[in-house]
Formats: structure tokens, C-alpha cells, sequence
């Protein structure tokens, strides 16, 4: 990795030369909020947005798509190609970065998952600083900076960015549509100055360095009876969530009757029917059950087989959770043995 100085002006012309040969995307204003869109216009992007309302997680694991179509005379698939076009996702916060990191894990890992995996090696990923939320905690999983998962990293240092360059794509890029200097102490000191104004910007400090053994003990809690209550099973939660990765798989038959697609799309552990099975029998019943396990899952089983929780901190599940259910409450009162004590 090597580190350049680049003056923020010049950010529109690195968008539209990467706008040549890539499709760019990149968070825009939607009403008052932020979604990630395709950039046609350089001035759209924003990169002082807070957060997005869906995560970079629906730009490769869509929330819905169509893995195959197949005959139904003879059950034939008649086409199954995985095609992704070239494109730089433009100004992911570190906290996203690493959602997809953990996303890795599962589609790259044990089991290759070919529609995922070819949307990742068609990808750059252009990285952005950002600013603490009332809802982050993404220190707490130590998601809050990032070293690895993208191409280019900006840092904003008030006039100019403090540019990180990860791979030999990003600097070829960055040398063929903008100006930048080398690096100097006074740029190092600021950088640093602005890591640690960063550090200290979050509300207060979640502390999780027990959670898998409150987990082990707060099994039978009644916590996730009280949270049980409360949750209305409608997965805005898992939707929302950058890391969860939960879906169905579908078969629609087209009208003729003689042709299918089959298609896969997001589901949710919260969700009543999420683990029904043959014979009414539903494995978790009980809203609380559900509740339960999506903790356990992902504070504890993925922790156990991958080392890292599925959890970034970015704090969308707190704000899109009607019932005002949050990962700091969770926590706070596996901590306190109840929820609000």
C-alpha cells in the first residue's frame, strides 16, 4: 500500500474518467435519505453522507435475482450464465467495507457461490471516511477503520484527501485520471490528527469484550422474552442489514406453462415462517426464539467458525427496527440482566 495526496476539487474528474471504462456507483440523496445508485452525473455523488438506507450488500447478493431458466418437458436449465459488467462502487465507509469482508466469508470461503463471486471480481471499490452517527458502534467491532477490501481509500482532511492505495488496479486508476502529490509530514500529522478527532467523535463506548460468554450464560434469559414482545417478526432488521445473508430459492413458471425461471431472493430468520417445515412443524415459533437466534448468530456461531461477529456497527438495523430494538440495548442488558436496567 502507498499513500498519496489528492486536492478534493479533483474528485468529480477521477469519477467521470473512471465513468470511460467502468460503471460507476455511489451513494445519492433520495428525499432525506441516501441510497447507492449508478452515477451518470459526477455531481450527484455525495460523499458526505451519513449512511445508506440498503447497504452495498444488495449491489452483489441482490435482493432479488434469477440464478437459471430451465425447461419443464425435460427439466433442462437452457441458460444459467453468470455475466457482472466492470464497475467502481464509489464511497463506502469502512464499516461497509468490512460487511463485505465478512460476507467473503460465506459465498467465497467453503463454497464458491458463482453469482456473488462474479460481481466481486468484476468490482472496485473506492472507499470514504466518515463521521460518527448517534447509532454507530462500529468501534466496539473495531470496523471502524479498515486495511484491506478496496482499491482506493480517500481520508478527508478539510481541503484534500489523504488517499490510500491498496492494489496495483487503484493506483494504475488513479494515475490515468487525476493529479496527485506525494505525501508530506505536515499531511501525515493531519491524517493523524483527524484519526484521532475520529476516535473520539462516537457517543459512548459499547463494551463487548464478554459477549460470548454473556451469550453462553444469558441462553435462557428472560431478555428474549422481554424482546420477544416487542418484535414484530417483520425483518426490516435483515433487510437492512449488511451482513445478513439469509435467502430463498423459487421456481416461477412462465405463462406458457413450458418454460421457468428460477430465482433466488432475501429472506429473514424473523420472519414466522422462516423455519417452518413438512407437517406445520416451526423450529422457531415464538418471536423471541427468533430474536434469539439472529443474536447467537451472529455474536456467537459466526464468531466461532470465522472469528469475527457478523456485525459491523452501522447501526441500520436500530434505526429501521419499529419496535426500537438495537444491537447497543442487546447487549446493555445481556450486561445488566434486563432490558433497560
Amino acid at each position: 500500500m502507498f499513500f498519496r495526496i489528492m486536492d478534493k476539487s479533483r474528485v468529480l474528474d477521477l469519477v467521470a474518467g473512471l465513468s470511460q471504462d467502468f460503471e460507476v456507483l455511489g451513494p445519492v440523496s433520495k428525499g432525506d435519505a441516501f441510497v447507492y445508485q449508478r452515477i451518470d452525473d459526477p455531481a450527484d455523488l455525495r460523499l458526505d453522507y451519513d449512511t445508506t438506507l440498503l447497504p452495498p450488500k444488495k449491489l452483489f447478493f441482490p435482493p432479488e435475482e434469477q440464478m437459471m431458466r430451465f425447461r419443464v418437458a425435460d427439466n433442462e436449465v437452457v441458460d444459467d450464465e453468470v455475466y457482472a459488467a466492470p464497475r467502481v462502487i464509489f464511497g463506502l465507509h469502512p464499516c461497509d467495507i468490512n460487511g463485505l469482508l465478512l460476507m467473503d466469508n460465506v459465498f467465497l470461503r467453503d463454497y464458491v457461490d458463482p453469482y456473488y463471486k462474479a460481481r466481486r471480481d468484476s468490482t472496485l471499490i473506492v472507499g470514504v471516511s466518515c463521521t460518527p452517527q448517534e447509532s454507530c458502534f462500529c468501534n466496539a467491532w473495531n470496523t471502524d477503520e479498515v486495511h484491506w477490501g478496496f482499491d482506493i481509500f480517500l481520508t478527508d482532511l478539510g481541503d484534500r484527501y489523504f488517499v490510500s492505495v491498496r492494489s496495483v488496479k487503484g493506483a494504475e486508476l488513479l494515475d490515468d485520471h487525476v493529479e496527485t502529490r506525494p505525501i508530506t509530514d505536515a499531511d501525515t500529522a493531519e491524517f493523524q490528527r483527524v484519526a484521532r478527532e475520529f476516535e473520539a467523535g462516537f457517543s459512548d463506548e459499547l463494551n463487548t469484550s464478554q459477549l460470548p460468554l454473556l451469550l453462553d450464560a444469558k441462553f435462557e434469559s428472560p431478555i428474549w422474552d422481554e424482546l420477544g414482545e416487542r418484535c414484530l417478526s417483520c425483518g426490516a432488521c435483515s433487510m437492512v442489514c449488511p451482513t445478513c445473508y439469509c435467502f430463498d430459492v423459487i421456481d416461477r413458471l412462465e405463462p406458457d406453462q413450458k418454460t421457468g425461471v428460477r430465482i433466488r431472493k432475501w429472506d429473514s430468520c424473523q420472519f414466522t415462517e422462516f423455519a417452518s417445515v413438512a407437517h406445520g412443524q416451526n423450529f422457531r415459533e415464538s418471536r423471541a426464539s427468533r430474536v434469539k437466534y439472529r443474536y447467537y448468530h451472529k455474536q456467537w456461531g459466526y464468531l466461532s467458525k470465522f472469528e469475527r461477529v457478523l456485525c459491523v456497527g452501522c447501526g441500520r438495523c436500530a434505526r429501521a427496527c419499529l419496535a426500537g430494538i438495537s444491537p447497543r440495548e442487546v447487549v446493555t442488558a445481556l450486561e445488566a440482566g434486563g432490558v433497560g436496567e
